[in-house]
């Protein structure tokens, strides 16, 4: 299922912006090597394991480019995939099918990463209480898709932008003057505005998790780069009066202890900053 925010309009927009990027005023290499109406069928194939993403961002490219196009499924985003596996074929004009091809791999490689960086993670803390969540640390003009694709790996997403969440950080803390003042000014700015919006206050030590609580209006503590033992503590101070998210630096090894101090949240940057494209290409065989 798509999240709410990849809409029609917003798939329409991407696809022709990446066109027009890649493809300019013609496929020269095409047009000059390729007859027109010569038909061909070409495969997805994978080529190392992993879980999928971004055959639905596929669908669209190619239908939008040339809805002659005819795709037949053999994997969805979500599967656990293994090299060999063919994720789909497409079939028609093989011009349309060369055109479209390197913008269906960099969008599926991609996508299909960050997925499966996303898995590993929320693998490694089934059974807890804890929840993998993206950050904003991501590509500019393919966020929407890389928020996708966490979401296909089993993760969940943070603030899509800076614009549906108040997130007061230790900049935001430091020019407002600590932390209180900082979550007076964020309560007063959405009283004035009738803004519904979360607030959300990262702190760097116990004393500043006490003068949040001290303030309270606060929806979510993010515990940001805190020793095991003191994220303990901290849980235990909030002990329920607000969310808490642990963030900085967590990795495959870190995050079940992590995620054993009892927070409600883990978010983690590398899922998007950092994570390893998927290996896979698009091969013609007839």
């Amino acid at each position: 299922m798509r999240p709410p925010y990849i809409t029609e309009q917003f798939l329409a927009q991407f696809v022709q912006a990446a066109l027009a990027e890649d493809v300019g005023n013609g496929d020269h290499s095409t047009l000059a090597a390729v007859d027109a109406g010569k038909q061909t069928t070409a495969r997805l194939l994978i080529k190392e394991p992993g879980i999928l993403a971004g055959v639905d961002v596929a669908k669209e490219i190619f239908s939008r480019y040339d809805s002659s196009l005819s795709l037949t499924m053999l994997h969805q985003d979500g599967d656990r995939v293994q090299p060999g596996d063919i994720a789909f074929t497409v079939s028609g004009r093989a011009r349309s099918i060369l055109t479209t091809e390197r913008l269906v791999l960099n969008c599926m490689q991609r996508m299909s990463g960050i997925a499966t960086a996303t898995r590993k993670l929320a693998d490694s803390i089934e059974g807890t209480h804890a929840r993998v969540l993206d950050t904003r640390k991501t590509t500019p003009n393919f966020r929407l898709l890389e928020k996708w694709a966490v979401t296909i790996g089993g993760g969940h997403n943070h603030r899509i932008g800076l614009y549906d969440m108040v997130m007061l950080k230790d900049n935001h803390i430091d020019m407002a003057g600590g932390v209180g003042e900082a979550i007076n000014r964020a309560k007063t700015y959405l009283r004035a505005r009738n803004l519904n919006l979360k607030i959300e206050v990262e702190v760097r030590n116990l004393d500043e998790v006490k003068q949040v609580l001290a303030s309270g209006g606060v929806d979510i503590i993010m515990l940001d780069n805190m020793s095991i033992a003191d994220m303990k503590q901290a849980v235990s101070l909030v002990n329920g009066q607000c969310l808490t998210e642990a963030s900085g630096g967590i990795t495959e090894q870190s995050i079940r202890a992590v995620a054993a101090c009892g927070v409600d949240f883990i978010s983690v940057g590398s899922l998007t900053h950092s994570a390893k494209s998927l290996d896979m290409s698009l091969k013609v065989y007839s």
